[in-house]
């Protein structure tokens, strides 16, 4: 599936740039190369490299839950390209409220998949906003993750100073839900009836 072949590329990828800088200041996004140097690839890019081992980790074991059901709804609704290519779009217009934020500014960084992460997670909680899901061994409700996880992002973004693109989660879950709802628009409907009539596990 193409989940797995997205993980093994990226832990392929970020295992590689652990030991290489070279690759890793050549894949990072770096605002100016884009808007100086034309290198527009690095707006994909960057999501294949990671910060260190526990980054890569977090990011494909959610992607790794989350990715395969998500693919497989795709798939049956307009066939097997249409996930590799909502991963791939993610990974852009994550990044890009970031990357305007900081076009000329030398020394923002960026990288990580969490962006596309992201909007694969919350395309499945309009899916199952009831389902159950693990934060740090804790259940929680997909839909109560949701919330928290949102709020934590918009007040972290503003606040600063943790080197993490909240942006980015955020901008990739609004990309999630959007895409999901332009496929599909009576997954709104789902999505009310199912919170409004809780089955954990759903």
């Amino acid at each position: 599936m193409a989940t797995y072949a997205l993980i093994a590329l990226t832990a392929v990828v970020s295992w590689v740039a652990f030991n290489q800088r070279k690759l890793a200041d050549r894949l990072i996004l770096w605002p100016p190369a884009v808007h100086r140097h034309k290198q527009y690839d690095r707006l994909l890019t960057y999501g294949f490299i990671h910060a260190d081992f526990l980054h890569l980790f977090f990011n494909m074991i959610t992607l790794y839950f989350f990715g395969g059901q998500i693919e497989a709804v795709m798939g049956q609704w307009s066939g097997p390209w249409t996930y590799p290519l909502f991963y791939l779009s993610a990974l852009v217009v994550s990044i890009l409220p970031s990357y305007l934020k900081n076009q000329n500014n030398p020394n923002y960084l960026s990288l990580g998949a969490s962006g596309a992460v992201s909007a694969v997670l919350f395309s499945f909680i309009l899916l199952a906003p009831w389902q159950l899901i693990f934060v740090f061994f804790i259940p929680m409700p997909a839909f109560v993750f949701a919330v928290v996880y949102v709020g934590y992002s918009i007040w972290m973004d503003r606040r600063g100073g943790d080197r993490i693109n909240h942006s980015a989660h955020l901008a990739g879950a609004a990309y999630g839900v959007m895409f999901m709802l332009i496929m599909r628009p009576q997954v709104l409907g789902h999505f009310l009836d199912a919170l409004m009539h809780p089955s954990f596990g759903r």
